[in-house]
């Protein structure tokens, strides 16, 4: 039975197995689970995940869900993946361990909350929050610092010193992505300082393309819709039309 992906294209970590998938040449159908629609919820979904999350997998008949985990089983799994998303060598998968987990507790809750907040809430049915959009900018901004000087080290292009990514390039960058959503001078503001993360940000994107921009496309939509909204509620346009 061909692998099933269970996700949403506007969930970070949805996106980034989906590219991994499509890069790697492990052939899969994509299943839409809708999130604004609480898809996730439905009794057939929380078969395949009862916590009613995405991504989630299906593989013939083992069922897996958490996406870094996802990854790591994808990259074990599939003959066709390459070395450096997951190397044999257990102090490299150590390494990469490291900064996955250090996602979860650091950058993922400053990138996801500081866009809940400031962005995305009113889509999902929540009230923007002003407070929590500050403390996870705060969360948001330290983690970009210690990208800039720790995780990426040296003049490698790729996170601990590497020349070719691997899974955890692949995850937290989907992961930043999200501020696309931004608006514009919010999310300069944002990056400006940190010129290795945004050099890093684009080598992971030009190592994984065409299929980096392909499954972006959705976020891509979503800015350009959230940039029109903008502009219309400008003081003074509105008086123009």
């Amino acid at each position: 039975m061909k692998l099933k992906v269970y996700a949403d294209r506007m969930s970070q970590p949805s996106r980034a197995v989906i590219i991994f998938c499509k890069v790697n040449g492990i052939e899969f159908d994509e299943v839409l689970i809708i999130l604004a629609k609480r898809q996730q919820f439905s009794p057939e979904f929380k078969e395949i995940n009862p916590l009613g999350k995405v991504p989630s997998i299906v593989d013939g008949r083992f069922k897996l869900f958490e996406s870094h985990t996802i990854l790591i089983y994808l990259a074990s799994a599939f003959p066709s993946v390459a070395d450096h998303w997951y190397p044999n060598d257990l102090s490299k998968r150590a390494k990469i361990h490291s900064v996955l987990d250090w996602h979860h507790t650091n950058l993922r809750p400053g990138a996801a909350g500081y866009v809940m907040n400031t962005v995305l809430a009113p889509f999902l049915g929540r009230s923007l929050d002003s407070k929590a959009a500050a403390e996870a900018e705060k969360i948001l901004t330290k983690s970009l610092s210690t990208l800039e000087t720790f995780w990426l080290k040296g003049n490698a292009k790729f996170l601990l010193g590497s020349n070719q990514p691997s899974i955890a390039d692949l995850s937290l960058v989907c992961e930043l992505m999200q501020l696309q959503v931004l608006d514009e001078k919010d999310r300069l503001r944002l990056f400006s300082p940190y010129k290795k993360v945004e050099e890093w940000i684009e080598n992971t994107r030009k190592a994984t393309q065409p299929h980096f921009d392909v499954v972006h496309k959705t976020l891509y939509g979503a800015k350009d819709k959230f940039d029109k909204q903008r502009k219309m509620s400008k003081p003074g346009l509105q008086s123009k039309m």
